[in-house]
């Protein structure tokens, strides 16, 4: 079988911190290349997934709506402005078994 010399210009800390990893996984640069150019054909394409990360509606995302739930509880109980020490002193009163 034939064989190509390919060459590439590559970033000299990525192509260090790559080498390092290979190094601990016990292949060479050229084995790990040739691994993914084995799994491409085999794979027909990129031996991983290419997607791009769906975007999130930050108006959708539970954790904001959760947060405004509770801000809007906080605005309705009166408490949306109690400083620390007062959420403190309200915790102490309950452990305590009353409430100012």
């Amino acid at each position: 079988m034939s064989s190509s010399q390919v060459q590439l210009d590559v970033d000299d800390q990525l192509l260090e911190e790559v080498k390092r990893i290979y190094f601990k996984l016990g292949v060479s640069l050229k084995t790990a290349i040739q691994i993914f150019l084995e799994r491409s054909v085999r794979a027909q394409g990129f031996p991983f997934s290419m997607q791009l990360p769906k975007e999130r509606n930050i108006e959708t995302n539970p954790a904001i709506l959760a947060i405004r739930r509770i801000q809007a509880e906080a605005a309705r109980n009166g408490t949306s402005e109690m400083t620390l020490d007062e959420i403190n002193a309200e915790i102490e009163a309950v452990r305590q078994g009353h409430r100012e």
